[in-house]
């Protein structure tokens, strides 16, 4: 099980990424996230569980998130983009993810080509995102010492099909009732824009629904942010 290192900046090295067996994570500042992320039917309910640890041990966070009708490996994707999204919003700049997903670690490593057209745009927006860290660590290993975030992705899927199972009695059993009531709260959902199509890179849309698409800049201007 070898870590792999990133330092974007100050590395003199032609790759993101190093094999050193004797490399261990430095101290000073280091944040550890285990992630998960699971589908039941593989594609079918899928969600993701992340939990983030300080140095000292103590529990920084803990994600979890229903991202509707997706596989295994982009339930994973979407772990690992949500504890790097969680490092950088909070200012820790080292950060070492622990994942039971060999794919997902290799792909990350450059050992794997990434060949699925639902993961690429995964893959690249987590390669963004960990280029603006300072130091970033991936390892694998065994689902049984990643039982946490196994766990909260579970919860994540459970919420997801209850909460469906309950829109759909809701409907059946008083069809004068609105569904909005049941509905979860409606928020923007990221994605990039590639050869004129717009690839979600966290939960899922219904085919048909009718959007309206902006950049992220522009939405974060309009919300008051800087």
């Amino acid at each position: 099980m070898t870590p792999v290192s990133h330092r974007p900046s100050g590395d003199a090295q032609s790759s993101f990424f190093s094999n050193d067996s004797a490399r261990k994570p430095a101290v000073g500042n280091w944040v550890v996230a285990y992630t998960d992320g699971g589908s039941r039917g593989n594609p079918g309910p899928s969600g993701y569980g992340v939990v983030i640890l300080g140095e000292d041990g103590k529990v920084l966070g803990e994600l979890s998130e229903f991202l509707g009708m997706h596989t295994n490996n982009v339930a994973e994707y979407s772990g690992l983009l949500a504890a790097l999204e969680f490092a950088l919003a909070k200012g820790h700049p080292r950060l070492r993810v622990v994942s039971d997903s060999e794919l997902m670690v290799k792909q990350i490593r450059g050992q794997y080509r990434v060949q699925s057209p639902d993961l690429r745009p995964l893959y690249e927006e987590a390669k963004r995102r960990i280029a603006k860290l300072e130091a970033f660590q991936i390892e694998h290993v065994l689902r049984g010492k990643n039982k946490k975030a196994d766990e909260l992705a579970n919860q994540a899927m459970d919420r997801g099909m209850r909460r469906k199972s309950e829109i759909k009695a809701s409907v059946s059993g008083s069809p004068n009732s609105p569904v909005v009531a049941g509905a979860p709260p409606v928020r923007p959902l990221r994605g990039i824009v590639k050869e004129g199509k717009i690839n979600l890179l966290e939960g899922s849309i219904p085919e048909g629904t009718l959007v309206v698409v902006m950049p992220e800049k522009a939405l974060g201007q309009r919300a008051g942010k800087p």
